[in-house]
């Protein structure tokens, strides 16, 4: 219990901290990175060209919901007033006042003052408010009245300092600055009576509304002049109001009052029922300054401020909930109570009634959807389900992220989507009892039933359930339906009822059941009708939302015929939740959840009118009228303007050279870029509801690219000729060139001729002188062959003479003589020298050969193996050698394991292939 208390307290502090938040209209700001311009707004006004134009210090600026437009006054002054009269903006400035007028797609400033010598040199006089009296323009300083009628200047010069001056009606007000208030009449100034107590006081504003007359001043409120009564203003409001300073005040449809302060922001006064409300920096506002008020056709505010500029859309049914501060977070659902809203967040459950924003007790978490049963309210959480009766908050069940809550077609019992499948209300007069399915304990996040005892489910991830149960709620069949009917990427699947059917959207594709074949087939009325579609949100049996490649559009079902109308992005754009879009429906309010708060639509059902459009094309800043030529790779921007800047802006669309499908224009703008040359048609079309209507067009000629114009296809033909006059000349050239070559190559044929002739010759004396040397070669091989059988033979001589004498020992001086004759017959050292020289020479690269492969050789070695190259035998070299026959096998065995050969090899076959 202690415990409990403490939670109570803790989340009672909590609620007592968030400060108080409430429905406002939508604002757009614009600063000076829209604009390019200077701090201050000193006056705003709406040309009849639907334009807006605003003081802005050094420039005039203008808007036409497209693009702005900046301008500086000839002598760079700041400009403090604009008055809109016709088609011309009046401006005053510093010592200058003239007006501005529209030629060409620019503004030209003509200068009225300028040369007149209405201002004296001593005078510092500036122009801070334009009026229109009597049909003549009155141009005001603090000090000074110019009235212009045209054509003179009239000036009317006052003894007083003067703050402002108004038109009530048929009377010209002038409020001083410490006098009170006077009236012009027939040139004569009077001060008015019974105003006294507005002596010493800054007047700012006086507005007539309901036969009554407002004053506003600077510091000490408001004033009312009622039937002649002159009193303080009696409204809690402006009480708050002599705490800050007025600075502008406006009355505006709808009995409505806007008042401008100087550091509080706007008040909006609704005299019905006295409440009001403060716009400022807190909420919508950039800065707190309010300078000056202006209303354009749509009745919206258009808010000069100190820093920037604010479009309020006072008089749209749209109104946004804004939660600036973050102590509210993304909204999952909200829904209207008796006395204000709840609304379910990612940070709990809040409860806004009596303009206050507070927590419920034990709820902080995330919270997923609330759902209005009769008088009550069922809040999926993600602690449970918590239920909100009679202002008080209570915990229902512990039924854990109750996603969505549907109502059963077959029924009055309500089926709620969780983190663990699908229960069943059956007694919405006791909610306490609930059942749920068996065999489903998934994370589901949407169901449906239009059939008894049949329950359709998709699951959070992936995955289309149809549940099949009896009477007393037992799960007979679970099955997957999706993956059944072989659909293969089932992420996300979506269930919609429409008209007592339920319809399923899986990967951009509609489809239904079919309880004979048992499988989903492709729905052609939805698939047709309602392409790329993201989300849907039904709202009742006609109606439902869709989101539609990032934009909403509220579907009015017209029998088999769909009414569309857009909700324009600017008031969500960035703050849709994806995949948790929720709608709750309060008479003719629809409440839609955004990420920091939430917005309350007026969804209309009618066919929307076909707009007035003005088309403006502009490249470099410079107007391009319709059927201009425009340079080629020019980047042409096309501003498809409409002069709406509140909720009824229409959806516009373009095609290009009739092209297929519609591109949507955004912020109003088309932006065309390399574009062919030729002719090009633009037309744009506004999408009512049902189809496209052609509501204008704009056609240009894109000229051909420089290098394609007359003057570059003479200089190509120029150039062209001369390449070929030049390729002539050099081809004729080249052919006088080539015969002179010819004659060389001729003259050079002819000596190269003689050349290889003498050559030829050449070579055949060197091969004459070659075959004489071979001639020689084998002479010499003969002699040396000759010689070497002479040789051998003498020797074989000697050798059987010594074999003779060797026997016949007894005929000893017989033996010394013929020993004697041996002597002289046997061969000299130089004959063997000659010999083995000659030998050599023939056989000189054999040998060379012979000693790189086999360095292992000796001299003996290699003279035994040129013997046997020259094909002598053993007997025949055995004498050439000194050696005995025996002699010469032995060293042929010696000669054969140097050289490694087998003992099948021949040796002189294998010496002669060295």
């Amino acid at each position: 219990m202690k415990t409990v208390l403490i939670k109570l307290l803790f989340f009672g502090l909590i609620s007592f901290q968030l400060y108080p938040q409430e429905l406002l209209p939508f604002v757009e700001n614009y600063n000076k990175s829209n604009y390019q311009g200077d701090n201050q707004i000193w006056n705003v006004d709406q040309g009849n060209d639907r334009a807006m134009y605003f003081a802005n210090n050094h420039y005039l600026l203008r808007y036409d919901g497209v693009k702005w437009e900046k301008y500086t006054l000839p002598n760079k002054t700041i400009i403090r007033s604009i008055l809109v009269d016709g088609e011309k903006i009046y401006s005053g400035s510093y010592k200058e006042f003239g007006y501005w007028i529209r030629n060409g797609g620019k503004m030209i400033y003509v200068s009225i003052s300028k040369g007149k010598k209405v201002f004296e040199d001593s005078e510092n006089e500036e122009i801070w408010k334009i009026f229109k009296f009597n049909n003549k323009i009155y141009f005001q300083s603090f000090n000074e009245i110019f009235l212009y009628d045209g054509k003179i200047i009239k000036k009317t010069k006052f003894p007083f300092l003067i703050s402002y001056c108004f038109k009530i009606e048929d009377q010209l007000l002038i409020a001083s600055v410490d006098r009170g208030v006077y009236k012009i009449y027939n040139s004569k100034i009077s001060k008015v009576k019974g105003w006294e107590i507005l002596e010493n006081n800054v007047i700012h504003a006086i507005e007539k509304h309901n036969n009554k007359t407002y004053i506003f001043t600077k510091k000490n409120g408001v004033f009312v002049d009622e039937n002649g009564v002159l009193s303080s203003w009696k409204s809690p409001l402006n009480e708050t109001l002599k705490t800050v300073i007025v600075n502008a005040a406006k009355f505006i449809k709808n009995n409505k009052l806007i008042i401008g302060t100087a550091s509080k922001g706007l008040y909006v006064f609704n005299l019905n029922d006295s409440s009001y409300i403060n716009i400022n920096r807190n909420n919508v506002l950039m800065n707190n300054s309010i300078l000056s008020i202006g209303q354009d056709k749509e009745n919206n505010l258009w808010l000069g401020l100190d820093n920037g500029i604010a479009h309020i859309e006072v008089n749209s049914p749209i109104s946004i909930f804004y939660d600036n501060s973050g102590t509210l977070g993304s909204v999952y659902s909200v829904a209207t109570t008796d006395k204000g809203f709840l609304i379910a967040s990612n940070h709990g459950i809040f409860k806004y009634e009596d303009n206050h924003f507070s927590l419920a007790p034990m709820t902080q978490g995330q919270a997923w959807n609330i759902s209005k049963i009769n008088n009550k309210y069922l809040i999926g959480h993600n602690e449970g389900t918590f239920i909100y009766e009679n202002g008080l908050f209570s915990k229902l069940n512990s039924i854990s992220g109750g996603w969505n809550l549907t109502k059963s077609n077959i029924n009055n019992s309500y089926l709620q989507a969780s983190y663990s499948g699908v229960w069943i209300y059956k007694n919405t007069n006791d909610l306490f009892q609930r059942t749920i399915i068996n065999g489903l304990l998934k994370p589901i996040k949407y169901v449906a039933q239009n059939r008894k005892n049949e329950i359709w489910a998709a699951d959070n991830y992936r995955g289309l359930y149809r549940i099949l149960y009896n009477d007393a709620y037992e799960t007979i069949k679970v099955e997957n339906v999706a993956q059944k009917s072989k659909i293969a990427d089932d992420f996300g699947v979506k269930i919609f009822e429409f008209r007592n059917e339920i319809l399923f959207l899986i990967h951009n594709s509609w489809y239904t059941y079919n309880s004979i074949t048992n499988q989903l087939i492709e729905n052609d009325l939805f698939n047709s009708n309602f392409k790329n579609i993201s989300d849907i949100v039904v709202i009742d049996d006609n109606n439902f939302v869709v989101l539609q490649e990032g934009l909403l559009y509220h579907i009015y079902a017209n029998e088999n015929k769909f009414v569309w109308n857009s909700i324009q992005e600017k008031y969500y754009r960035g703050k849709i939740i994806n995949d948790n879009i929720k709608i709750f429906k309060s008479n003719n309010n629809y409440l839609l959840n955004l990420d920091d708060g939430f917005i309350s639509l007026q969804l209309k059902e009618e066919i929307n009118h076909i707009p007035n459009l003005k088309i403006e094309a502009y490249i470099n800043g410079d107007l391009i009228k319709n059927k201009s030529k425009i340079k080629y790779n020019s980047e042409l921007k096309i501003g498809v303007i409409s002069g709406i800047y509140g909720n009824t802006k229409p959806s516009l669309f373009y095609k290009i050279n009739e092209s297929n499908g519609f591109i949507s224009i955004k912020d109003g703008e088309i932006v065309l870029n390399n574009l062919n040359s030729g002719s090009h048609n633009i037309v744009v079309y506004y999408f009512d509801g049902i189809q496209y209507n052609e509501v204008s067009n704009f056609n240009f000629i894109v000229a051909k690219p420089w290098y394609f114009s007359f003057w570059m296809i003479v200089l190509y033909i120029a150039v062209l000729g001369t390449i070929l006059y030049l390729y002539y000349r050099w081809n004729k050239m080249r052919y006088v060139q080539k015969l002179e070559l010819q004659e060389e190559e001729l003259k050079h044929q002819k000596k190269i001729l003689e050349m290889s002739l003498k050559v030829e010759n050449e070579l055949n004396l060197q091969e004459y002188e070659k075959h004489i040397l071979e001639l020689k070669l084998q002479t010499k091989s003969s002699e040396v062959t000759g010689k070497s059988l002479s040789i051998a033979k003498q020797s074989e001589m000697i050798e059987s003479i010594q074999g003779i004498l060797n026997t016949e020992v007894d005929f000893n001086k017989l033996k010394s003589e013929i020993k004697k004759v041996i002597k002289s017959n046997a061969i000299n050292k130089h004959e063997w020298q000659t010999f083995e020289s000659n030998l050599n020479q023939i056989h000189d690269q054999f040998i060379i050969n012979l000693t790189k492969k086999y360095p292992n050789l000796t001299s003996k070695d290699i003279k035994l193996c040129v013997y046997l190259k020259m094909n002598l035998s053993s007997k025949e070299i055995a004498p050439m050698m000194n050696i005995t026959f025996r002699g010469v096998e032995l060293q042929r065995y010696r000669l054969r394991k140097k050289l490694n050969l087998i003992q099948d090899e021949n040796l002189s076959k294998f010496l002669l292939s060295i």
